[in-house]
């Protein structure tokens, strides 16, 4: 009975354990299903990743255009016909009517001076020529005598000789005072003070009744009428430019930028510059221009070829590193480029390497554009139409 017993107690714990192990296994698998259930509930209701949508306007893709490079410089203006009027004698500035600013005509009078001490040597040398010239005919009278005696034999040969070469010698003491004389009358009609060139006085260098030396500046005088604009050029660049070529040059105070031409190029490198001088020449036959403004020349280089470019607003990055947003495949692309030149008035960049002739490109800076989003560009009704067609 006791055997009986306990078997019968072990059967009904047997039946015990498996029913909590099947109820177990039951309320598991109800979770799994139910968990599954909720996933996909939450997959349901999670929204479809957005589409970024752009206008054809802000799409472009590269075109093949010309860009011509540029090469500026800068200095003052200077007026390259100038003259020094310098007092030719040594005397006092009596007058000077010739203020700054005024304007001049060649061979006009500006001044006068107290020419007296000149006169005083132009008197003396005069009576020089007069003493040589009473040495010479004494000389030569006394030669003609001695040459009649000779042919007479009254005389040696060699006296003869004698007289002839102080014959000689007069006529050349004779001549040499003559031609110092003439060269103070030079100087005395050439001490008056007259411009040489027509133009406007830059600077009044005396004042009157100071004492003047011989050749110490009076006035300075421009012409106006042709302007240089000298600069300084690099020397990986100068070999670009030649003679004749027309460049355009911003002055100060002038509105419209004025023509001019390359007029000369310095054969070598200012020192320590690595610079050549390039030197412009601006026509001003309204004497507008003055000397001193400051300008800014441009000289344009034509391109030879077409390059691909894209608008100067599609860059991205820093100068080291220029970047493009491009969309392909339906996604937004960050593409690494390399540029060249820049047309800064036309608004456009040449792209050396990184994107290819059919690459859209987004037009302008967008700010939290992420790579890989989804892109497309909105299609005009035009263009539908177009297409429908």
């Amino acid at each position: 009975m006791v055997l009986s017993t306990n078997t019968s107690s072990r059967r009904a714990r047997r039946w015990a354990l498996g029913g909590g192990l099947t109820a177990l296994v039951l309320a598991a698998a109800a979770a799994v299903a139910v968990a599954s259930d909720g996933k996909k509930g939450d997959e349901a209701k999670k929204p479809a990743e957005k589409v970024l949508q752009f206008n054809a306007s802000e799409v472009v893709q590269p075109k093949q255009l010309a860009l011509p490079a540029f090469i500026e410089f800068s200095g003052a203006l200077v007026a390259p016909n100038s003259a020094v009027v310098r007092a030719k004698g040594g005397g006092t500035l009596v007058s000077l009517a010739a203020p700054e600013g005024s304007r001049v005509r060649a061979g006009q009078q500006l001044g006068t001076l107290d020419l007296e001490d000149l006169r005083q040597r132009v008197a003396e040398r005069a009576a020089s020529v007069e003493a040589a010239r009473a040495q010479a005919d004494q000389a030569e009278r006394s030669f003609r005598a001695n040459e009649g005696l000779a042919k007479q034999n009254f005389i040696a040969t060699t006296a003869l000789d004698g007289s002839r070469a102080a014959l000689d010698t007069a006529r050349a003491q004779h001549a040499a005072a003559q031609a110092s004389l003439s060269t103070m009358q030079v100087a005395l009609r050439q001490a008056s003070l007259t411009t040489p060139i027509s133009g406007w006085v830059a600077k009044r260098h005396a004042v009157p009744g100071e004492k003047l030396q011989a050749e110490q500046p009076v006035l300075t005088i421009v012409d106006l009428s042709t302007m240089e604009l000298a600069g300084l050029v690099g020397t990986h660049e100068v070999a670009r430019l030649r003679p004749g070529m027309k460049a355009s040059v911003r002055i100060e105070g002038v509105e419209t930028p004025v023509e001019a031409e390359i007029r000369r190029i310095s054969p070598q490198a200012e020192p320590g510059t690595r610079s050549i001088q390039v030197t412009l020449g601006l026509p001003n036959q309204d004497e507008r221009l003055r000397g001193g403004q400051y300008a800014v020349a441009r000289v344009q280089l034509d391109d030879p070829e077409p390059r691909l470019t894209v608008p100067r607003t599609a860059l991205v990055g820093s100068d080291g590193q220029q970047q493009l947003w491009v969309i392909e495949n339906g996604a937004l692309k960050r593409r690494l480029v390399t540029i060249g030149r820049v047309d800064a008035e036309g608004g456009r960049v040449e792209v050396l390497g990184g994107i290819g002739a059919d690459a859209q490109v987004l037009a302008g800076r967008y700010e939290n554009l992420r790579e890989g989003a989804k892109a497309a560009v909105q299609q005009t009704a035009k263009s539908e139409a177009k297409k429908a067609g």
